[in-house]
């Protein structure tokens, strides 16, 4: 009976389809997730499927080169360079602008416009690359009435170092001066009660200095020695005379002036305002000199775009953008911090100092690492930056590997190397990501 009733048993019925966790059947969610995986496919996939084929052909793109590509990678000069350059950005850029964000962060934390300091901070966060370009391209600028940066420079260098106000100026037709070490010396020595003047040219009317005056002629005195240094202007016959001061012509204020005798200096002055100066006895039978330093061309700051300033001063560009950047995530961090901890470590004895460096670092640590790993990942694709803020005269030098792949590729009309060289900068960012994504899963399990 047992028999027969097996026998006679309805089958049993077919396995109904699975579903996902949601309660979505799988063809279902392979419909909705199919034009995702097209679009990932045909810009992701077969771009650097497609980059890694064509970097083993040569540049016709008909012949096979093998890894000569590769081989490149390390023998042009070019490329070593840029290679450097990225070693350099991927070193300070994500470290400075992380321990910017951190000492924003914490610093902000207890002020009560606290909030305004982060939101200017984090503005630069809202400029595209090309606009930062253009704005650090006009800062780096050479001219200090141009260039902010050495605006500031010149400034700060003018307040301990005199700059020459005469860097033009030399002496004219008929003048009792003459050449000497970069400066000017009288061809005749001087004598107690006489009276001497300088005349000198070639200072335009408009770059005299503010506290220049009306040139005064010296008048004698019979224990000193007097005399007069301007500008002396003639315009032409009739209208004024040479090697007198006129009512038009101003004074050199502030002209160096020293009496030279047997080559030693004896005594030193400075012009007033009007040009006019007196020495003692000591001068007596020695010859005045205006030194070199009264004509040296005036500092005009650092070459910022230089060969040699020029990658620093484009990280010191990427930093302003990326600090807010840094911030904002560690400030968010920062938040989630148990304060009963901090207290405790101050209720123990520990300073502010010992609070940051032992308890709130190492609670931000995981925040930390993920701000500088993006960083690096980012600075490691850095293009736009380089090739707006650098010079053609500087390119060459700034030059990073995304700029090298784009010079080779459209410049240079070498498209197997860039296909390399895009291969190599995907090989060194998949670690970094693959350090990103492992940290961020760990995260989560926490």
């Amino acid at each position: 009976m047992t028999t027969a009733t097996t026998a006679g048993a309805a089958p049993a019925p077919a396995p109904k389809s699975r579903k996902s966790v949601t309660g979505t059947r799988k063809t279902v969610a392979a419909l909705f997730l199919l034009p995702a995986l097209v679009l990932l496919g045909a810009l992701v996939v077969y771009p650097i499927g497609y980059s890694v084929v064509r970097s083993f052909y040569d540049q016709s793109g008909d012949g096979f080169a093998g890894f000569d590509n590769y081989k490149t990678l390390f023998t042009d000069d070019g490329i070593r360079t840029a290679l450097k350059n990225n070693i350099i950005w991927v070193v300070f850029a994500p470290t400075i602008a992380t321990a910017l964000g951190l000492i924003f962060a914490v610093l902000t934390e207890r002020v009560r416009w606290g909030t305004a300091f982060k939101l200017v901070v984090f503005m630069p966060m809202a400029i595209s690359m090309l606009a930062a370009g253009i704005i650090f391209r006009l800062v780096y600028d050479q001219d200090p009435d141009k260039g902010v940066a050495n605006a500031v420079w010149v400034g700060v260098h003018d307040t301990f170092a005199e700059s020459s106000a005469f860097p033009k100026a030399h002496p004219g037709r008929d003048s009792p001066l003459v050449a000497d070490k970069g400066g000017f010396i009288t061809k005749d020595t001087v004598r107690t009660g006489a009276t001497v003047t300088l005349p000198l040219v070639g200072v335009a009317p408009d770059q005299m200095p503010g506290d220049a005056r009306k040139a005064v002629a010296p008048q004698a005195d019979p224990g000193r020695i007097t005399g007069t240094t301007w500008q002396d202007f003639t315009r032409g016959k009739g209208v004024g005379k040479l090697g007198v001061p006129d009512p038009t012509e101003l004074g050199y204020p502030g002209m160096k002036i020293e009496a030279v005798k047997d080559g030693k200096v004896v005594e030193t002055v400075k012009a007033g305002d009007d040009g006019t100066f007196s020495f003692s006895e000591k001068a007596d039978g020695a010859q005045l000199r205006l030194p070199a330093s009264n004509f040296k061309e005036p500092y005009n700051g650092l070459d910022w775009l230089g060969p040699s300033l020029v990658t620093p001063s484009i990280i010191g560009a990427y930093i302003w953008m990326w600090a807010g950047f840094a911030m904002v995530l560690i400030a968010a961090g920062l938040a989630g911090i148990p304060r009963d901890l901090l207290e405790a470590a101050r209720v123990d004895g520990a300073n502010e100092w010992q609070v940051f460096r032992k308890v709130t670092v190492p609670l931000l640590a995981p925040v930390l690492a993920v701000v500088a790993v993006t960083l690096m990942i980012n600075v490691l694709k850095i293009f736009d930056l380089v090739f707006i803020i650098a010079p053609g005269s500087s390119q060459d030098d700034a030059n990073v590997l995304a700029l090298e792949l784009y010079r080779k590729g459209f410049a240079e009309d070498q498209p197997g190397v860039a296909s390399a060289i895009s291969v190599f900068l995907l090989l060194l960012v998949i670690p970094v990501m693959w350090f990103n994504i492992r940290r961020l899963r760990r995260e989560v399990r926490r």
